[in-house]
């Protein structure tokens, strides 16, 4: 087992900078996710890190080890592609063992891990099939038994579930979260879903641009992001901005746009002195949008008018997307609120749970 760093790690494709100054320390046994858009260089660190790429700058350490000019069979550590990258013409229990006969492992000790990584999966009788007779999640299984009978210090995942419907990859990535637990090894996952990076992860660290966003536990990412671009990936829906100004009136702080105005709590005053008669982008998750009827007890509810565009009927809830001026914004509210399309109607933002953010840096004001 081995904890992974990233010290200052640029790498750029001639003129294009794939990773600019990335800085992680993952620790031993840790699950961590790199997530971001596509393009944004997560990928990128992962084939870094493999020795698929080569580092423009930097360090990258496995353990106590400099790993930059090891190469990449003798890094120790095992990585499962999207693609699967399954030999055709090979059994499943020759797939899974062909890395270890290359390394002269004795037979019976393939036989051995190859039984036991198949144990793990579920699939010890798909053993003596091709891969053309397996279905997705079946390849996706043989794809991670594989890298399970090297016994890595470290598993890299690049995006392993993409290829899956959406049932089979929830149950997927359940199913890699109990490997994790089971095999107490390092993981290092690549996605750019952000439901399976908050599902999974010990730690998750956002990236854009080829930039580290923000590294810090999922609930901490969705409680406290650190910028607009965070606090708009993490979640789903994304959380609703509206750019207005902090005023002082009558003691109290109010955000004011072109359409509304709503109350700041009190005990957010001291952290907002600063940026009164200042621009600001006042955030709020669709969660945190509710019907005045249906409104939870123990928020701070402050009402805001709309018309409703849009209505979707998820069954337990209702994603109402409305406009006020020229912004757009959708709330997640009780299924048994009343909405229709083109009503004007009210909703309430829980300010309790409200972001600001400066609109020059979009960094958060905290």
């Amino acid at each position: 087992m081995a904890s992974v760093t990233y010290e200052h790690v640029t790498k750029r494709f001639g003129n294009v900078t794939a990773l600019n100054d990335l800085t992680i320390e993952v620790a031993d046994k840790e699950f961590l996710v790199l997530v971001g858009p596509s393009g944004c260089g997560k990928t990128t660190a992962l084939r870094c890190l493999a020795g698929l790429e080569e580092v423009t700058e930097g360090r990258i350490l496995i353990g106590d080890q400099v790993v930059n000019d090891v190469p990449p069979k003798d890094r120790d550590i095992a990585m499962v592609f999207q693609s699967y990258a399954l030999y055709p013409h090979m059994t499943v229990y020759d797939n899974m063992a062909f890395g270890l006969k290359l390394r002269k492992v004795p037979k019976d000790e393939i036989r051995r891990r190859v039984q036991e990584a198949a144990e793990i999966l579920g699939i010890e009788q798909l053993l003596d099939r091709k891969p053309r007779q397996l279905s997705g999640g079946q390849r996706q299984r043989v794809a991670v038994g594989r890298a399970i009978v090297r016994n890595p210090k470290v598993f890299l995942f690049d995006e392993p579930l993409s290829n899956l419907d959406a049932k089979l990859r929830v149950q997927t990535r359940t199913e890699i979260s109990k490997l994790h637990k089971r095999l107490q090894t390092t993981f290092i996952y690549v996605t750019h879903d952000q439901v399976e990076a908050m599902t999974m992860a010990d730690r998750i660290a956002v990236m854009n641009h080829g930039v580290l966003q923000q590294i810090d536990t999922p609930q901490n990412l969705y409680d406290a992001p650190a910028n607009m671009f965070v606090a708009g990936f993490i979640g789903s829906p994304a959380m609703n901005f509206f750019r207005g100004t902090l005023k002082q009136a009558d003691g109290h702080f109010y955000v004011v746009t072109e359409t509304f105005q709503v109350q700041v709590p009190d005990e957010r005053k001291s952290v907002y002195a600063d940026h009164v008669g200042r621009p600001i982008v006042f955030g709020v998750r669709p969660e945190h949008i509710h019907h005045p009827d249906f409104a939870p007890p123990g928020i701070v509810p402050q009402p805001v008018e709309g018309t409703v565009e849009v209505t979707e009927l998820m069954g337990n809830e209702i994603f109402v997307y409305m406009r006020t001026g020229d912004t757009q914004f959708v709330a997640r509210v009780d299924p048994r609120a009343d909405y229709r399309m083109g009503d004007k109607a009210q909703v309430v933002f829980d300010m309790s749970q409200m972001h600001l953010f400066d609109p020059d840096t979009e960094q958060a004001i905290r």
